[in-house]
């Protein structure tokens, strides 16, 4: 023992998975997984690189472990992702299923036999908080209601819980703005929702509704 070990700041950790062909591992993961081309070294490829959002794996010439590597990502949404993987013919070795320490996930098999999971967030349920809940008369316009429906069944919440998630994180500040419950994904979705039952107006049209 040399004392204490120095307090270490870790900015990003990245995954070298062994494959038989970078080319194909590459040409998997884009096509069939999702992942996006960063890039690649040599001719034929031995070393490349491909990311999901903002976290990079290498794929690298090599010889998997008996079993294959495990990696386990965290994103937006998994079960979006599960749908788009399957629809590709990946071979899925667990399906989604939500976890005791608050996550969803999903494993899947690469050619090369590495396993990656793929999970969100679930909601904090632990420990019980009793409130008492009292009905308050709301009126929202119809297109956001519509939208706040989809967004909650999507979530797995009640519209009052949805409510309650966003009322809550929008009375903290966060930066020079304000927290939001949704993640990316959940943002893309919400954009989509909003084009589909037609919301045409801006954040602070509140201010000019009228009823008609």
């Amino acid at each position: 023992m040399n004392g204490a070990a120095p307090k270490v700041e870790c900015e990003m950790h990245h995954p070298i998975l062994p494959v038989a062909d970078v080319r194909a591992a590459v040409e998997f993961y884009v096509q069939r997984l999702g992942f996006s081309e960063d890039f690649t070294q040599g001719d034929p490829p031995t070393f490349a690189g491909v990311s999901l959002d903002q976290v990079q794996v290498f794929p690298e010439t090599g010889q998997s472990p008996p079993g294959g590597s495990s990696v386990y990502f965290v994103v937006g949404n998994a079960d979006d992702l599960y749908a788009f993987q399957r629809a590709n013919g990946v071979s899925i070795l667990q399906e989604p299923q939500d976890r005791p320490w608050s996550l969803r996930d999903f494993t899947i098999r690469d050619p090369d036999g590495n396993h990656l999971t793929f999970a969100h967030r679930l909601p904090e349920r632990e420990p019980p908080l009793p409130v008492e809940r009292i009905d308050v008369p709301v009126r929202l316009e119809k297109r956001l209601a519509a939208v706040l429906a989809d967004l909650a069944k999507r979530k797995r919440m009640t519209v009052s819980e949805c409510l309650e998630e966003t009322l809550l994180h929008t009375f903290e500040q966060l930066g020079e703005g304000v927290a939001s419950p949704h993640s990316k994904s959940d943002l893309a979705y919400i954009q989509g929702l909003k084009q589909k039952h037609g919301i045409d107006y801006d954040t602070h049209a509140s201010y000019r509704f009228v009823d008609q």
